[in-house]
């Protein structure tokens, strides 16, 4: 095996590893994987990452940002296989991603502040992934995501072209209305139904609150959860 052990290794490195563990020489596990057979890790170590910054963890933070890098390694390794691209093709796409998106630093425009930056953004992004309307992008919103979080970017996306956007007392009223329509019936006929548009009204009035709905219903259960355990349960 053409190895070099050292005391510090770097990005090179890791590269060469995960083509060790793929190889024929390699390890049985490894070489069984595929895109789908992993995916599952690659989302649970997006959420431990997220975990270790919650907890303000730094150590913690490094070693699951690097189980996080291992997940991007093991797929770019397999299109290498294939022969359909490489690590450096994916480092190649988001280092001219940035550039193009940042025409502010790494060009002539001028902005204000971080809003018109993010305007610049989308604007970018529409034009170079040929998104022209609304629907559009829409359509381009991961149907993976959360449900919280699609919802999230559903309103901000449809706000303005297909309902109209509103203000707290607005978006705390319309949820009122739509959960006091359940009092007239003892089951509704389309429970699930009735449920997903309540949580959907519910995501409209945490925008207009500013509030990220994902983060905050986190937070809550995380609350809590600590309370139950600090209550002495009955049985």
């Amino acid at each position: 095996m053409n190895f070099e052990f050292k005391d510090k290794y770097n990005i090179n490195d890791l590269l060469r590893i995960m083509e060790i563990l793929r190889s024929p020489e390699g390890c049985p596990w490894d070489r069984e994987q595929n895109h789908r057979s992993i995916k599952k890790n690659l989302i649970e170590e997006t959420y431990e990452v997220v975990e270790a910054i919650n907890k303000d963890d730094k150590e913690l933070l490094r070693e699951e940002l690097g189980d996080l890098l291992l997940q991007i390694v093991f797929h770019s390794q397999m299109e290498k296989e294939q022969g359909v691209f490489d690590f450096d093709s994916v480092c190649d796409g988001i280092c001219k991603k940035l550039i193009e998106r940042h025409p502010h630093v790494f060009g002539t425009l001028e902005v204000k502040d971080s809003k018109e930056v993010l305007e610049n953004w989308e604007q970018i992004k529409r034009r170079t992934k040929k998104r022209d309307t609304v629907a559009d992008a829409l359509e381009a919103i991961p149907k993976e995501l959360p449900a919280l979080m699609r919802s999230d970017k559903i309103v901000s996306k449809a706000e303005g072209s297909y309902f109209e956007k509103k203000g707290v007392k607005e978006a705390a009223k319309a949820l009122c209305d739509f959960a006091r329509d359940i009092e007239n019936e003892d089951k509704p006929a389309e429970s699930a139904e009735f449920v997903g548009k309540l949580l959907f009204e519910a995501v409209r009035l945490s925008r207009a609150l500013k509030v990220d709905p994902e983060d905050a219903l986190a937070r809550y259960c995380t609350s809590l959860v600590e309370e139950l355990k600090a209550a002495k349960p009955e049985k």
